[in-house]
């Protein structure tokens, strides 16, 4: 009869991956309902404006409500609001993704490259991340577009990710600096490894989890952003965006009116929306913070609880 014996450190090594597979986070209501939802807006933004006509085609059929051929009626010049919706909503996630997308590349350059490299790099990355961030984000993006009399979805996406990176360059900064002086990340600088393979391999996957964060909480502040700026009159010209859609309907006496069908499903989709990537940014907040999961549980268990149950457990906490 043979036996066969297991090296110690494979062990611990199939242990801690069973250990990583199970323990992690389920999907929680939070989590599903924020992803149900912007899925739900992101799949009316794909495919709306492939079953709609043209959103910019003037009918005969002025300011009228729901009904005649139009699901949410028409604007003062005869205009379908449902394809202008459609389009608004393509528009503006277009913009949510370029400065998302802008953003993390930004602020994960200037926050954990300088933060890895150290010495006169980190130094001065900092002392650029740092003016960036007290320069005054809203009068810099008014004053950028006020300049600019034809501004492109582009262009406007350019501007709110350039005045809205240096905050999750500073997060990451700090992160990667806790980072840098574990263990497991000096053991593979000593034992030879590139600092581009360090880098990737041992301190990158860590922080994914709060460079999501950091995404969801960029697209929320640009699609904020550009609806004010619309609002104002600073947004893109020639486009379609749920902001454009409250401008016109702001100059068109929407409000006045009483013609709700015009202001009030833009407003809906940008609550919706902003509503979904913040239960989105909750759950990876609880992903990233374990504490922070563990509390919400305990919060939902007092829910359920007794009056003369609660009442101990508020004793017990206080003992």
């Amino acid at each position: 009869m043979t036996t066969t014996t297991q090296d110690p450190a494979l062990a611990a090594g199939a242990a801690t991956a069973v250990s990583r597979r199970v323990t992690l986070p389920p999907m929680t209501p939070k989590l599903a309902a924020g992803l149900l939802l912007g899925g739900a807006i992101t799949l009316f933004g794909l495919l709306g404006p492939l079953f709609v006509g043209n959103p910019s085609t003037v009918n005969n059929i002025g300011l009228s409500g729901p009904g005649n051929g139009f699901i949410l009626g028409t604007t003062q010049t005869g205009q379908d609001v449902f394809a202008q919706l459609a389009y608004a909503t393509r528009g503006s996630l277009t913009i949510g993704l370029i400065v998302g997308v802008l953003t993390l590349f930004l602020s994960a350059f200037f926050g954990i490259v300088g933060a890895y490299a150290g010495g006169w790099l980190d130094e001065s990355f900092s002392l650029f991340s740092n003016v960036m961030l007290v320069i005054p984000g809203l009068p810099l993006i008014i004053i950028i577009s006020s300049y600019v009399p034809d501004k492109s979805i582009l262009l406007v996406a350019l501007v709110l990710a350039i005045t809205g990176w240096a905050g999750s360059a500073r997060v990451l900064r700090g992160f990667t600096l806790s980072l840098r002086n574990r263990d497991y990340v000096a053991a593979a600088r000593v034992s030879g490894e590139k600092p581009w393979r360090v880098l990737g391999v041992e301190i990158l996957p860590n922080l994914i989890p709060l460079l999501a964060s950091q995404a969801v909480f960029a697209v929320i502040f640009a699609i904020l952003g550009e609806a004010g700026l619309s609002f104002l009159g600073l947004g893109a010209s020639g486009s379609f965006t749920w902001g454009t859609m409250l401008y016109y309907a702001q100059n068109g006496l929407a409000l006045r009116l009483g013609a709700w069908w015009w202001f009030v499903p833009p407003g809906l989709l940008i609550a919706l929306f902003g509503a979904a990537l913040s239960l989105i940014n909750f759950s990876i907040d609880e992903i990233i913070n374990p504490k922070l999961r563990n509390q919400t549980r305990a919060t939902r268990k007092k829910w359920n609880l007794s009056k003369s149950q609660l009442k101990q457990v508020v004793k017990e906490d206080e003992l």
